[in-house]
């Protein structure tokens, strides 16, 4: 047995293990050669730094080595995401993919009257790459050690007890407002341009609380300078051991994270699909990127473009609920 061969088995036999062979490997061998033919874009819809790009850019390297072409990450910030789907959207260019997201899947088709892209039809679901934990953070001083003395004290003082986002729409939006919705309470929403000051506001005892992404505050709560009371993931995370979820205290089936995965323009040909959330499943698995992730408390998924297609419905039938209850616009 030739060197080819042997290493193709054994890859095949890794694949099959993971549950991502059947129907994947056979589409990524028979395309190899086919595509890519140069270097890949990786369009990221937002400023550099942050979850978004550590998601990114960690799946591209490893995709450089599974693809044999160069996958590098662009930054394209502006309107809520909404000015990097537009011109990808609009791409013929047969090697631009896009950084899906929460925001420009689940909320913007709800929250802005138009949008200039269509998230079903001008995108085709290719690997839903990663989660990253939503937690819930108070204020030190705010006299609350858990999820339950937090609601208990806003059930006392509604109104009285606000919270601060990154701004109308964002992740730490949609956050606090499903944790309303399921505990029946009521907050003063306080909007902000951008994680830093609210976070700045926060822990200067400005604000009540907030829901962050957890790469951005782990260090803040590991020094004291904020209060974790419960993370919105299904499980407690590695980093936070002892800090409950949302469901275990109190509300089963409470599930918040932000998430992340590839998308490709609808122009791609369905062909190349296979081959690209093959490679991108295997991408965020392998140990490189596992290291990079976990440092950033993100959850490494990797699906199939059907479970990712599945998954996005299900998120925005969810949040055009809590959308439509909180009545939530975007910033001006």
């Amino acid at each position: 047995m030739n060197d080819t061969v042997s290493s193709r088995r054994r890859l095949a036999l890794a694949w099959s293990a993971s549950g991502l062979a059947g129907g994947l490997w056979p589409a990524l061998t028979h395309a190899q050669g086919a595509w890519p033919t140069k270097a890949v874009r990786f369009v990221v819809p937002f400023a550099p730094g942050g979850s978004s790009e550590i998601v990114a850019r960690s799946t591209a390297v490893e995709m450089t080595k599974l693809l044999g072409q160069s996958v590098f990450v662009d930054n394209k910030p502006g309107g809520a995401g909404n000015v990097a789907m537009t011109e990808v959207a609009r791409s013929d260019d047969q090697h631009t993919l896009i950084l899906g997201h929460i925001g420009t899947l689940a909320v913007n088709p709800y929250i802005f009257d138009k949008l200039p892209y269509d998230p079903v039809k001008d995108f085709r679901p290719i690997s839903l790459l990663a989660k990253v934990p939503s937690l819930y953070l108070v204020h030190p001083d705010l006299p609350v050690k858990d999820l339950k003395e937090f609601v208990a004290l806003a059930k006392k003082k509604p109104g009285q007890l606000n919270y601060g986002s990154a701004g109308n729409g964002s992740a730490g939006h949609l956050a606090m407002e499903y944790l309303k919705m399921a505990t029946g309470t009521f907050m003063v929403h306080v909007p902000y341009r951008g994680t830093g000051p609210q976070l700045t506001d926060l822990m200067a005892g400005r604000l009540d609380a907030a829901s962050v992404g957890a790469s951005a505050v782990l260090q803040f709560i590991k020094t004291g300078k904020l209060r974790c009371i419960a993370t919105g993931t299904a499980q407690r995370i590695p980093q936070l051991p002892d800090v409950p979820t949302v469901a275990e205290q109190g509300y089963p089936g409470f599930e918040m994270t932000q998430w992340y995965g590839l998308l490709a323009p609808a122009t791609l040909p369905p062909a190349v699909d296979a081959k690209l959330a093959a490679a991108a499943a295997k991408a965020v698995r392998e140990p490189a990127a596992l290291e990079r992730l976990n440092h950033d408390a993100a959850i490494a998924v990797g699906s199939t473009p059907a479970e990712f297609a599945k998954f996005i419905e299900q998120e925005r039938a969810r949040w055009k609920v809590v959308i439509a209850r909180a009545k939530i616009k975007p910033d001006n």
